[in-house]
């Protein structure tokens, strides 16, 4: 085991682990650490304790120093210069009249960077661009592109579910999210629907996948001939996920049927295969993934 505390930066959603020695910190505050960016600010998520060894990427640096309250200060004048660097950097791009959306700047803690991150449909040429920056704030420049998710990441926002975005609140990297987790989860396969602020499929789709995938197995397939409890035979018609139910139409007699309700231990069928046919599956994506494309397009004509 190896004794550790857990520290966030302001545009990393993801929490680093540093060597506390003897110093007194406690979660909630602040220390002054060392990364490969250079002297860096972070905020206390994750008090002294104990992780196993394999967690823990090696050299596990030290913490420099709680911080002070001059600590403190610089950190707060590095976010004011902050709000006028990202100013300027608007006008010059308008000025060159490049083809790129700013979405946010930071200082690193001791002034030596300026960032920029911003979004751009393509390749952008911002030589002259960097060019104009450095001559303006006198240190080191760097602009770095990133994605859509990425922007929702950095400046956040509240997502359908009313709730702050995941990714801006407490998701360290991006898991994979596909359209075939919406399909297992019985949602509108509507890329519009199922998209999050970023215009990409929401990340909470990741979360009940395995779920989900596990609850379906034990269903039947719509259209499915079952056998009820009582003798009954009949076809799946709707199928109640969570609460494991299904809705069959039964044959009560010669030229009957009726809508009944059943536990699904209360019928008899063959298990549903957890995956489907290889054929089958990858048809059944690029129709999907077709219909996502069909989708960003509209968007991307509306914009």
């Amino acid at each position: 085991m190896t004794k550790v505390i857990g520290v966030r930066f302001r545009q990393a959603g993801k929490v680093y682990y540093f060597d506390p020695l003897d110093l007194d910190i406690k979660q909630g505050g602040n220390v002054i650490v060392e990364t490969a960016r250079g002297v860096e600010y972070g905020y206390v998520v994750m008090g002294p304790s104990e992780i196993e060894d394999d967690k823990v990427v090696q050299p596990l640096k030290p913490v420099m120093r709680i911080a002070t309250p001059e600590d403190d200060k610089t950190e707060s004048n590095n976010r004011a210069k902050e709000k006028e660097a990202f100013k300027t950097c608007v006008q010059k791009i308008m000025a060159r009249n490049l083809e790129m959306k700013l979405i946010g700047c930071e200082y690193t803690f001791d002034g030596n960077k300026l960032l920029f991150y911003f979004t751009a449909d393509g390749r952008v040429d911002f030589r002259e661009l960097v060019k104009d920056l450095a001559s303006v704030f006198r240190t080191r420049i760097e602009l770095r592109q990133v994605g859509v998710r990425d922007e929702a990441k950095i400046l956040g926002g509240i997502g359908i579910c009313g709730r702050p975005l995941c990714c801006h609140s407490y998701m360290a990297d991006f898991a994979p999210v596909s359209i075939k987790m919406a399909k297992e989860q019985s949602l509108s396969l509507n890329p519009t629907k199922i998209s999050g602020v970023c215009g990409r499929l929401m990340c909470c789709l990741k979360n009940e996948e395995e779920a989900y995938e596990d609850l379906n197995s034990r269903l039947p397939g719509i259209g499915e001939k079952v056998t009820t409890k009582d003798g009954l035979k009949g076809t799946v018609q709707s199928l109640q996920v969570l609460k494991q139910k299904v809705k069959v139409l039964v044959e009560t007699g010669e030229d009957e049927r009726e809508f009944k309700d059943y536990d699904v231990t209360d019928l008899e069928f063959k298990p549903r295969k957890r995956k489907e046919s290889k054929d089958a599956e990858t048809s059944e994506l690029r129709e999907l993934e077709a219909l996502e494309r069909k989708e960003s397009k509209s968007r991307l004509d509306e914009d």
